[in-house]
Formats: structure tokens, sequence, C-alpha cells
């Protein structure tokens, strides 16, 4: 997979770096090669690597072509940014997504590990996404809704502020009133905490208006009111790396 994208920019604080793209395709790979080579990196150093995807429509193309990396995709564990309280074979959840669009071809083989299950409630999904945190994520795909959001923080969510300033990983959400969480308001989420553990962070971009939200955003410099902004969070003192393309 070829990287033809421009020399990237970094904003003032590095807070992240954009990476202008001329189009669709070489966005996909670009983004799928980035993927691709921090789980390459992640399994040269440690038995298994870590990968946390988002749902959406944005990123299938990139899951698709992450798919055909030459990885020891057996090592690989996927995990899941954020679920909405579906069961995994539904086709609105995250976890059919991921399934449909990245375990194919050579990445068939990965070990997914879906949030909910029947017969477990809330509080059990979530401590089970907790248990599965306790393995270092290397690499998570964010997205961005043209509310601000990201994962399952939305703005104006109940109790956010609580979950912004949650110890956990991941925490139950509720969206409801949310008009972002559509008629899913009942969600489990990576927080802040959490997403700021992962080294490398990729936020997946397209469209002018999903750029000059972004902007907006970070000009703004008010999580609250933009929850995407947490992504620029990061322990590790790494980037979030903004792919965009119009």
């Amino acid at each position: 997979m070829a990287d033809h994208s421009p020399a990237p920019q970094t904003d003032a604080a590095a807070a992240y770096v954009l990476h202008v793209h001329p189009n669709r395709e070489v966005w996909t790979w670009a983004a799928a090669v980035s993927i691709a080579a921090e789980l390459r990196r992640e399994l040269s150093l440690r038995p298994r690597a870590r990968l946390l995807l988002s749902g959406g429509g944005t990123p299938g193309p990139v899951y698709r072509a992450v798919s055909q990396a030459p990885l020891e995709w057996a090592r690989v564990d996927v995990g899941l940014v954020d679920e909405r309280w579906l069961l995994p074979d539904d086709p609105d959840s995250n976890a059919w997504l991921v399934r449909r669009e990245l375990l194919r071809d050579r990445a068939a083989v990965a070990h997914l590990e879906p949030m909910t299950q029947a017969g477990r409630n809330i509080e059990g999904a979530v401590a089970t996404a907790n248990a599965h945190a306790r393995q270092q994520a290397t690499c998570a795909v964010l997205g961005m809704g043209e509310d601000g959001h990201t994962a399952s923080l939305f703005p104006g969510a109940e109790q956010l502020e609580r979950i912004f300033a949650s110890p956990r990983d991941y925490v139950a959400v509720d969206a409801h009133g949310c008009p972002g969480a559509r008629e899913w308001p009942r969600r489990i989420s990576l927080t802040p905490h959490g997403m700021a553990r992962i080294p490398h962070r990729l936020l997946l971009l397209q469209g002018e208006r999903k750029r000059m939200i972004f902007e907006q955003a970070v000009a703004s410099g008010d999580p609250q009111r933009w929850p995407v902004l947490v992504a620029l969070e990061s322990v590790h003192g790494t980037p979030l790396d903004v792919h965009w393309c119009e």
C-alpha cells in the first residue's frame, strides 16, 4: 500500500497533524498504511497487538484496505471505540460493521471483541470492555459527527462532565436528547482517559463541512461543546493524526 499523501500540516501546539489528501482513494490507502504500520510495529515488539475501531459510514473503505495488509492477523485483537446498546449481529451495531468490513481477506483470522452479548446487562458489558482494555491498544480509529462528537461522547449528554473525569477506559453513556445519537441513546464509549492512553490515534474526516467543524472546535477549545477535542489529549505526547479529503 503506497502513501502518496502530501506533507502533513501541524498546528502550533502540535496537538494534531492534518494530512490533506487529494481524493478519497489516496485518503483510504494513506490511513490504511498508517494503521497497518502501527500494528506491524507493535507485533514486532509484543506477542499481540490491539486495534480499536469506530462505526459509521466513513471508515468502511479504510477497514477493507487494512484487511489486505500482510500482517500476522491471528495475533491481532480488534476492539471497539464505542458501541450502541445492540447485539453484535444487529446490522446497526458497530461490531457488525467491523466484522463485515475488516474481518475479511487476510484479516479474517483476527480476534474480534464485541462489547455486548445476549443476556448481559449494560453494567456487565462495561465491565467486560474495561477488562479487555487492560491490554493496551496501540491504535484507535475515530470519527466525528457534525455535532462535534467522537466515540459516543455527545455534546449535551447526561453526566458528560462525569464521563470526562472518569478514571476508567469505558463507561455507559445516556445520550437521550442528543440528536447525534439518533435512535440509539444507550451506548458504551471509550472515555477521554481511555483515549489518551492510546499512542496512535487517527481521526478520519471527509468533506469541507467536517473540516470546518473540526477547525471550529479547535479554535473554541471547549470539549464540552465539541467532545472531539478530547482526542487531542495523550499521555504519550503523541499528536492526533487527522486524515482529511474533500
